[in-house]
């Protein structure tokens, strides 16, 4: 019976040096909701919420030299899809969907053709366009393409791909 008595005690004790668990513990305790309850405004004044205070950036990561683990490691920096559609024509196209087919030089300028996956051919000056990047030099072997990075991990926001004319297999 002291026993008994002595542990109540005690448990009592330890529920009201904590702070705020007797009132988080009551509505458990009780069966009741844990929801907030509010208490309806008198009439002619503006009913303000009573919602807990919840910190700016719920969905921020700190990654304190960790990588955030729900982004993928698969599609880090690769070119997607795009979800809506594409212009027709060379700004429809992505830089990794198309493969040079020749280079020719045009009132002094060098201008390339190239071959989207439809098999359809075009031709680009250098400045011109894509839908992930533009064309940045046409040289008489290669072309070199400026490519957005969309990563948003990623310090670097574009990056030069060289696309040969031909390649390394068929210069043996």
């Amino acid at each position: 019976m002291l026993l008994r008595l002595t542990c109540r005690v005690a448990l009592l004790s330890a529920v009201m040096v904590v702070p705020g668990f007797a009132q988080a513990a009551a509505p458990v305790a009780n069966g009741a909701s844990t929801t907030p309850v509010t208490t309806p405004a008198p009439k002619g004044t503006a009913a303000s919420p009573q919602t807990p205070s919840l910190p700016e950036d719920r969905a921020g990561y700190d990654p304190a030299g960790r990588r955030d683990p729900f982004v993928s490691l698969l599609a880090r920096g690769e070119a997607r899809a795009p979800v809506g559609g594409r212009p027709s024509g060379v700004k429809g196209l992505l830089i990794s969907e198309v493969s040079i087919r020749g280079v020719l030089r045009s009132k002094g300028q060098l201008l390339a053709i190239i071959q989207a996956p439809d098999n359809k051919t075009y031709s680009v000056h250098s400045g011109d366009a894509l839908f992930d990047g533009t064309v940045k030099v046409v040289a008489t072997d290669a072309v070199i393409f400026l490519q957005r990075v969309d990563d948003p991990l990623s310090p670097v926001k574009q990056r030069e791909i060289r696309k040969t004319l031909r390649t390394p297999e068929e210069n043996r």
